[in-house]
């Protein structure tokens, strides 16, 4: 019998968040209207999840015609608010049409490049593209491929697309011609839209020709679109090929909203395919809407006067729920960036929070270890003062991170909502609010309308040991599917527990009911019969003061089964050595246990990441025991991977 997953990793510490940031939040402001006494009772009232959801409904969507029943579950499939007319467009951006308010600050990569869009100037150039999409014999139904950086014409082709009721797919401008062509083809793209070129890291990426190259096998694309982002030439075909600028020039800006069924499909996002064909998870308007709002609303507090700073890509589920809807249905002014976060310097980031008065940052653990590893000094010159809330999202943020995260850009007076959710789950399921006590390293509690739980194998519910995290009731931001492959769908979800959610990561469940997410059930070490989440390895390596990053693996090994390797970032300026190696074992031994203590330790300049940050275990270990890597262009960084032979 396999035994539950150890729990090693100890973190006592908690913080109770600032007075004013309760009594002024949101949340608590609609706790009053309804008469919740406190976070606790809140929970306890929104286990009535379809009182809870249809109340969340009221704060943020305006139905065209109203919905006959708040929830139907069969199969596995949900559909919300049935009945229901309605497009997000409606709330996303007609009803701020006429405002002046800004929705995007945008930075382009080249320093000195920004535009300001209001809300109004995004409303005409969204119905101008919608008006050319038509003419384009674009219809309801119809998928659209887009392939676009961090530029404002990219949430503008969304909301064009939703608009009309056509389906969106975005692939992140950082795959390969390969990735786009896999996924146009799954989908059947009937139209595509790029750009010549973007910048990163001060080089030009050539968009245009990856496109060119995927569509040479895409034989449903009628029309490729172009953006002409940097103006250098591009290759042209003209029976295909459109110039966004000259079928937009002449449009209307008027352009009517297509009523849809709230259960219609808004877009389709593939799975990055790092382990397998990339699975494409469908949402809808409706519930997707009121998934995002509310969550945006409520966790991070978003208020009149807040500059949003969403750090991600809108090519992930991230963005399209945190930098494109749920800001643009709440009013809200978002930053956005198109370049690396170290160019031209390790501060770049530090200069946009101060120059635009950012006062909500979102980000990924990925990224506050790498500001970790440049030090302290590129902060100093930055007083980041307009800041009161901090967000964690895309994998469990270590402590140790945490902590820096608080202390060094927070300033110790930032709260940090630390975010557990995924492409399929569309919106924050664990989270904890603005009143909720926080423990560095936890997600804290579902969010309200939401129960989660750990169970064992044998589907169990388990407290302080490590299991499955399964999510027990339906939400409203909840996939509608797999795109094409309902037996995928069934098999992948809802296979090992019936009725209940997998979501394919480890972890556990204090007593307070605090959740510990320990990484992806594929990254579990089996040592000496011991079951060992890889991530409190590496969040013990990442608490030394010399490590930067570090990713764990298992290596096959005749007695214990597995042997724990280790692969480190060390900090900038820290010296490579055999004594600090034995230094990193004993402090690993110290914060978790012997146990648990690296067989071996390496050092490396870099580790092999997804484009949106992910460290690639299953990568690592393919490359270092001489097995397949399969297929890397996915990744950030491929040339990481054959780096790791070189590893000291």
């Amino acid at each position: 019998m396999e035994k539950n997953l150890l729990v090693l990793l100890k973190e006592k510490r908690v913080f109770e968040p600032p007075k004013k940031l309760v009594q002024e939040a949101n949340v608590t402001k609609w706790m009053k209207k309804k008469k919740i006494k406190n976070y606790e009772d809140l929970l306890k009232k929104a286990k009535d999840s379809e009182w809870f959801w249809k109340e969340a409904a009221k704060e943020i969507v305006s139905w065209k015609k109203p919905y006959k029943k708040v929830l139907e579950w069969k199969n596995h499939y949900a559909k919300w608010f049935v009945g229901a007319k309605y497009n997000i467009v409606f709330d996303a951006l007609e009803k701020h049409k006429n405002k002046k308010k800004i929705a995007y600050i945008w930075e382009g990569e080249p320093e000195g490049e920004i535009k300001k869009i209001s809300y109004k100037e995004l409303n005409v150039q969204v119905n101008k593209l919608a008006n050319a999409l038509k003419k384009l014999g674009i219809k309801k139904g119809d998928r659209i491929g887009i392939y676009l950086p961090m530029i404002p014409e990219l949430p503008v082709a969304m909301l064009a697309c939703a608009k009309l009721g056509a389906v969106h797919s975005v692939v992140f401008s950082g795959f390969s011609a390969n990735a786009f062509e896999e996924r146009i083809n799954d989908e059947q793209a009937n139209l595509v839209i790029t750009c010549d070129s973007f910048y990163r890291k001060g080089k030009t990426i050539p968009l245009k020709k990856q496109t060119d190259e995927a569509l040479l096998e895409a034989p449903s694309v009628k029309n490729c679109i172009v953006i002409k982002r940097t103006g250098e030439e591009v290759p042209w075909n003209k029976k295909m090929d459109l110039w966004w600028h000259e079928i937009t020039e002449k449009e209307s800006s008027n352009c009517k909203t297509e009523i849809l069924d709230a259960n219609d499909p808004l877009f389709i996002l593939y799975t990055s395919g790092t382990t397998g064909k990339p699975k494409g998870i469908i949402h809808a308007h409706g519930g997707y809407a009121v998934g995002t709002g509310i969550t945006l609303k409520w966790v991070f507090d978003l208020k009149e006067k807040d500059i949003w700073w969403c750090a991600a890509d809108v090519g992930w589920i991230t963005g399209h729920s945190y930098i494109v809807y749920a800001p643009l249905i709440l009013g809200a002014t978002s930053v956005m960036y198109e370049g690396a976060p170290n160019f031209p310097e390790p501060d770049r980031w530090w200069e946009i929070v101060d120059r635009h008065k950012v006062s909500v940052l979102y980000t990924s653990p990925t990224a506050i270890r790498m500001f970790m590893h440049f030090g302290d000094e590129w902060l100093e010159k930055h007083s980041l003062k307009s800041l009161r809330l901090l967000g964690s999202v895309g994998e469990p943020i270590n402590p140790e991170a945490w902590i820096w995260y608080h202390e060094k850009i927070g300033k110790g007076k930032c709260p940090i909502m630390d975010t557990w959710w995924q492409t399929e789950t569309g919106s924050h399921c664990i989270t904890p609010l603005p009143i909720t006590p926080l423990k560095p390293g936890s997600a804290t509690k579902p969010f309200p309308g939401i129960q989660a739980d750990v169970y064992d194998k044998k589907g169990k519910p388990i407290t302080n040991a490590g299991g499955e995290l399964v999510l027990l009731n339906p939400w409203p931001g909840m996939l509608q599917g797999i795109y094409k492959n309902p037996e995928k769908y069934q098999k992948t979800y809802w296979e090992m527990y019936p009725e209940v959610y997998l979501a394919g990561d480890v972890a556990r469940k204090d007593k307070d009911g605090y959740f510990w997410v320990q990484g992806r059930d594929s990254d579990v070490l089996k040592v000496a019969g011991h079951r060992i989440g890889n991530s409190e390895i590496e969040s013990a390596l990442v608490s030394h003061a010399c490590v930067a990053e570090a990713a764990v693996i298992g290596k096959p090994d005749e007695i214990k089964g597995e042997k724990i390797a280790a692969y480190v970032i060390l900090r900038k300026g820290t010296e490579v050595s055999d004594e600090l190696k034995k230094e990193l074992a004993k402090h690993v031994g110290k914060e978790i246990g012997k146990l648990a203590r690296p067989s071996e330790i390496w050092f490396v300049d870099d580790l092999p990441k997804t484009r949106s940050g992910k460290i690639m275990r299953r990568i690592i270990k393919a490359k270092v025991l001489g097995q397949d890597t399969g297929n890397i262009s996915t990744l950030s960084n491929p040339e990481a991977v054959e780096e790791l032979l070189d590893a000291k």
